[in-house]
C-alpha cells in the first residue's frame, strides 16, 4: 500500500489548527489527507484526484475520522474553478501513488507486462499507447529528451517507430524491449533504460509540467495570510517549475533594488520557507521517496 512520502514534514509546515482550512491538491490514496483531518476538526478539507480508485478507497478512509471534507474529481489546474475563498494550507504531493505503480493494468510500470495506458484520468482519450503508436519520430524524441532528460532519445524513437511499422506497439513490456535495444549496455547496467521514458511518456499523457505551473501560480493567490504551501516533487523538472515560482513571487523585482526604501505595495507577498529532504530513516524503509524533495512557501502581505 502507499506510503506518504515526508508525512511529519508535511503535517509541520503546514502550520495546521482545529480551525484550518486545508486543500489536498493530490489526494490520491488519501495518506496525508487522513492526518491532515484528525488535526482540523473544527476546519475543512478539499482534496483532488482524478482518479476514481483513489477517490473510492480515500472516501471510505477519510469518513472514519469525519464529516469534514470534500473530494473533488478533477484535475488540480480546476482549483480556482472549485474553491472560491481564501485558505490556511496547500499541499502537492506530485509522486505516482503506489497503487497506480503497483496494479499492472494502469500501465505506469515498467516491470510488469500490461497494456500501454499511463492516464491518472481512465476517461480521458489521450493514452501511452495513442503517443507510443502515433506521434512522430521528432515529436517522441522531444518529450523523451524533454521530459525524460533520456540522452538516447533520438534511437529510442527511431526505434519505436521502426517497430510500429511492422505491428502496433501495445504492452508495456513489448516498449520496454524496444527501449532496451536501443540503448547501450553499459546504460543498462547503471539503471533501468526504460525508466526516464516512461517518465517522459507519463509526463505526456497526463500534461503534467503545464497542468503544475498553472495550478500553482492559482494557489498562491488562494493563501491567505500566513498560509502555506507544501510542494513535493520527485524529479528535477517539476522541482525547477517549483523553484523558479517560488522565488519569482518571493523576491524583490530587481528594477526596484536601487531605491532607498520600497513601498510595500512592491513588496513580495510571499516567503521562502524551507527546503527538506527525506531523512536517511525514510529513504531505508521507503525506497521511492529517495528522490523527493519538499518545498515549503508562506503569505507574508
Amino acid at each position: 500500500m502507499h506510503k506518504s512520502v515526508l508525512l511529519e514534514e508535511v503535517l509541520t509546515h503546514l502550520n495546521l489548527n482545529e480551525n484550518s482550512k486545508v486543500i489536498d491538491c493530490t489526494l490520491g490514496y488519501g495518506g496525508h489527507s487522513s492526518e491532515i483531518l484528525k488535526r482540523i476538526k473544527k476546519g475543512f478539507l478539499f482534496a483532488f484526484d482524478q482518479d476514481s480508485d483513489a477517490i473510492s478507497y480515500s472516501k471510505k478512509k477519510l469518513s472514519k475520522i469525519g464529516n469534514n471534507f470534500e473530494i473533488i474529481k478533477s484535475n488540480f489546474v480546476d482549483i480556482k474553478k472549485y474553491i472560491k475563498e481564501p485558505v490556511d494550507a496547500i499541499l502537492y504531493d506530485l509522486g505516482v501513488s503506489s497503487p497506480q505503480l503497483d496494479v499492472k493494468e494502469r500501465g505506469f510500470s515498467f516491470h510488469n507486462d500490461a497494456e500501454l495506458d499511463m492516464r491518472m484520468d481512465k476517461e480521458q482519450t489521450l493514452s501511452a499507447k495513442e503517443v507510443v503508436n502515433n506521434y512522430s519520430e521528432s515529436k517522441l524524441t522531444e518529450i523523451l529528451f524533454k521530459y525524460g532528460e533520456e540522452k538516447y532519445a533520438k534511437s529510442i524513437a527511431r526505434k519505436i517507430v521502426l517497430k510500429r511499422e511492422e505491428k502496433l506497439i501495445e504492452t508495456t513490456l513489448e516498449l520496454v524491449n524496444i527501449i532496451s535495444s536501443s540503448v547501450p549496455e553499459k546504460y543498462k547496467r547503471d539503471h533501468h533504460p526504460a525508466r526516464k521514458s516512461f517518465q517522459a511518456i507519463r509526463i505526456e499523457v497526463n500534461n503534467e509540467l503545464e497542468v503544475f505551473k498553472s495550478s500553482l501560480l492559482d494557489s498562491l493567490e488562494l493563501l491567505k495570510i500566513n498560509g502555506r504551501i507544501c510542494v513535493i516533487t520527485f524529479h528535477s523538472l517539476e522541482d525547477k517549475i517549483c523553484k523558479d515560482v517560488f522565488k519569482k513571487v518571493s523576491s524583490v523585482d530587481k528594477s526596484l533594488n536601487k531605491l532607498p526604501i520600497i513601498p510595500e505595495h512592491l513588496l513580495p507577498k510571499y516567503k521562502l520557507v524551507d527546503n527538506v529532504l527525506p531523512s536517511e530513516k525514510e529513504v531505508d524503509e521507503n525506497k521511492r521517496s529517495r528522490s523527493a524533495k519538499l518545498r515549503i512557501i508562506e503569505r507574508i502581505r
